[in-house]
């Protein structure tokens, strides 16, 4: 049975006199396509990692396949009133899973410190996960209504101590940026292509050389996305096409099938100021190189797949000095 610890009870706003109208942010995290405004950066900085991997460097293709990490809402153990259900059951394990019922638009906010992370939250009860990617800390999470125009309204909030069982934990784990489970085609694509890699940079390598010879660049879908799209992982591999978004997110789930930490990375490249989605990696082990930059020892390692799959030059997608990341799920 999970326990939630270290959390203050919900808090439940209704009347006329509560209904303070809260302003959001014209453009959150949700946007998705290429080239959209800048929005405030609210992200943290990763520190040094701590061990991850069972194995301790490049092991043969026959070591045993980790135990894929998973996140699920929890109703049994959710807090909340007029709607809104908060899972904070596995906040240990990196999200907060979040349920919610409403004739309105709704949103959804984490905070803690100096960061601010806000959502589109569904409303028609089914449930969402979310990263705690801020790491250990006293986070407020809040459930917005929305009344008029672009102004939202407090409906529910509660806090909670988060002290995670280490700092990976966010970044291994299926969430709404990408959402796939062990019956997922990916998955099992992730898979095979495990089986048949010597080491977990061989995985990522094997991983980086599918994406980028199966999917193509759909600009049609980025000239009509909206901000509140979402991408279907097994979609784009079976359509073979997507956008910096879909990129991102598919290769996100299959390397975190198979125990790689990958973070989905929104931010700006230079020289144009686009904004983008990318992803990056941890690793223990080093030696692996891909498009002019070699990976690091026990740190975090850019992939920018829909750059490598569009042809584009070697020096500007490894060179680092292009990216400004802002927001990482």
């Amino acid at each position: 049975m999970r326990r939630k610890t270290g959390c203050t009870p919900g808090r439940s706003v209704s009347g006329a006199v509560r209904r303070l109208p809260l302003l959001l942010l014209t453009l959150c995290v949700m946007l998705a396509a290429c080239g959209a405004a800048r929005p405030r950066d609210s992200s943290p900085q990763t520190g040094t990692p701590a061990r991850i991997f069972a194995s301790g460097g490049r092991g043969p293709a026959s070591s045993e396949a980790p135990v894929m990490a998973t996140a699920a809402f929890h109703p049994e153990l959710a807090e909340g009133s007029g709607g809104v259900l908060i899972d904070l059951s596995a906040v240990s394990e990196g999200y907060v899973a979040v349920s919610a019922r409403s004739e309105s638009r709704l949103k959804f906010q984490t905070l803690m410190g100096e960061w601010t992370y806000t959502y589109d939250l569904s409303s028609d009860g089914v449930p969402s996960i979310f990263p705690l990617q801020c790491g250990d800390g006293h986070y407020l999470f809040r459930v917005m209504e929305n009344i008029v125009d672009k102004k939202y309204a407090l409906t529910y909030s509660t806090e909670c101590d988060v002290k995670l069982l280490d700092e990976f934990q966010p970044f291994l784990r299926p969430n709404d940026y990408s959402r796939y489970d062990a019956q997922s085609e990916c998955v099992r694509l992730a898979a095979r292509l495990a089986e048949q890699s010597r080491d977990k940079l061989d995985f990522v390598s094997a991983v980086y050389e599918y994406v980028c010879d199966h999917i193509t660049y759909d600009a049609a879908k980025a000239e009509s996305i909206t901000t509140i799209y979402l991408p279907d992982v097994d979609k784009t591999l079976s359509s073979g096409k997507g956008i910096c978004f879909d990129y991102a997110a598919l290769a996100a789930a299959m390397l975190r099938s198979q125990g790689v930490p990958t973070k989905i990375v929104f931010g700006y490249v230079a020289p144009d100021d686009l904004y983008h989605a990318w992803n990056m990696f941890y690793t223990e082990e080093s030696g692996w190189i891909t498009v002019s930059f070699e990976v690091g020892s026990k740190s975090w390692n850019r992939i920018d797949l829909t750059f490598s799959a569009g042809g584009a030059s070697d020096e500007f997608v490894g060179d680092g000095s292009h990216y400004s990341a802002a927001y990482f799920y």
